[in-house]
């Protein structure tokens, strides 16, 4: 699947989570899946908790997080004594 493909499944309306980006047509937010992932949850457990979600909304999670990412500079938070 295209990259644009996979981005059209996630979409950011004010009205749905308080215009945090979700999967279309539930409101799961990419955060919300990201943060199960993060914390050991598999993309099998994930599926089979929500009826109807798809490898594909995921792989559009982890897309749409990198793609949010690209242009975002990080500076250390405090320095590092040696």
């Amino acid at each position: 699947m295209k990259d644009q493909q996979l981005l059209e499944r996630i979409t950011v309306n004010p009205k749905v989570m308080v215009g945090k980006p979700v999967i279309k047509g539930t409101r799961l937010t990419v955060e919300y899946i990201l943060n199960l992932l993060a914390h050991g949850v598999t993309v099998a457990e994930i599926l089979e908790e929500y009826n109807g979600l798809t490898m594909e909304d995921i792989q559009a999670c982890w897309l749409f997080a990198s793609r949010s990412l690209e242009s975002t500079s990080f500076m250390p938070l405090e320095m590092e004594m040696a």
